[in-house]
């Protein structure tokens, strides 16, 4: 997947991607919003298998790009029923709360539904993550339980 939009671009990861992500994932204070405040135990080697299984129709690694500088990932996976789960993560953190979260789902959600043909999209959100609540709702989502949203094409708030 290759998407460009202004100075934005999603686009799949590549191996050449594993240390960056992995570097990622390793940080606790990244990976805090994910529910991980220690980051993950996981090698390069094993971020790089992780991509080499990625398959657009099933589960999906993306690199998000400001600027084509790589500042965070989103990842995908196809529940079946035209539904699909996905995860943001903005790791840089100079490139937080300036609204790019906000953009890149908007430039992803229009693919997913558009060029992907899902009907609806589930995110889980940490009780405590309030900003991405507050995003996912200024796009419509609707909160479900205590952590889970939905989002159906129609409810989508271009």
């Amino acid at each position: 997947m290759l998407i460009k939009k202004d100075d934005l671009t999603i686009r799949t990861a590549t191996p050449a991607d594993a240390p960056l992500l992995g570097r990622w994932w390793r940080d606790g204070e990244i990976m805090a919003y994910s529910g991980e405040p220690f980051g993950l135990d996981i090698t390069d080697e094993k971020v790089e298998k992780q991509i080499l299984s990625c398959s657009e129709d099933a589960y999906c690694l993306l690199v998000i790009e400001k600027d084509n500088q790589p500042i965070g990932e989103i990842s995908y996976h196809n529940m079946g029923n035209k539904t699909v789960q996905f995860g943001i993560k903005i790791c840089v953190s100079s490139m937080r709360n300036k609204g790019l979260g906000t953009k890149f789902l908007r430039i992803l959600i229009e693919c997913l539904f558009n060029r992907k043909g899902f009907e609806k999209i589930i995110v889980d959100v940490t009780p405590d993550n309030i900003r991405a609540r507050h995003v996912y709702e200024k796009l419509g989502f609707r909160e479900k339980n205590a952590i889970y949203y939905q989002l159906t094409k129609a409810d989508f708030l271009l």
